[in-house]
């Protein structure tokens, strides 16, 4: 589970429907300071509260916890290098680093020298080694949650 993501899509959603903070809040019997938790991802609702906001939004809460984010800036794993580097700095900002090392073990290495170049003081190599041998299961899924995460910064950045 992403919480970044989840963020995101929680702020998303909220902005799609034309809700200020203070709004969602009311709607939710809940404080401005709980939904403002959420959006920056230092906490996630609890059961009951994702079963009153996907009553809200007309979703369902695993379309919350894991958002499917239709495709606006890329589709596949590698096309991060057509994102602009302070761009793509300022989201993989985002990604656990640990989570982020994995994802590069499934990429090419004109992809992994570009992460260096751009995070020069992670050491990927090192963190990889210390992690081992990863299921592609798991690189693929990290690697499809960076995807939506850019492709909902480029959706929120739309709004």
């Amino acid at each position: 589970m992403n919480t970044n993501l989840i963020a995101g899509y929680l702020q998303f959603l909220r902005k799609s429907h034309h809700y200020t903070q203070e709004d969602l809040a009311q709607r939710l019997d809940i404080s401005r300071q709980a939904v403002s938790k959420w959006e920056t991802g230092t906490t996630i609702p609890d059961i009951g509260l994702l079963l009153k906001i996907s009553k809200l939004y007309d979703i369902s809460i695993n379309d919350i916890l894991e958002p499917k984010i239709q495709p606006q800036r890329i589709t596949d794993f590698e096309q991060i290098s057509t994102i602009p580097e302070k761009d793509l700095e300022t989201l993989l900002k985002q990604v656990d680093t640990n989570c982020f090392a994995i994802a590069l073990m499934g990429a090419s290495p004109e992809t992994n020298s570009l992460c260096a170049a751009i995070f020069p003081e992670i050491d990927f190599k090192t963190i990889q080694s210390r992690i081992g041998r990863v299921r592609i299961e798991q690189v693929e899924e990290i690697q499809n949650q960076i995807i939506s995460m850019i492709n909902l910064q480029a959706v929120v950045q739309g709004t």
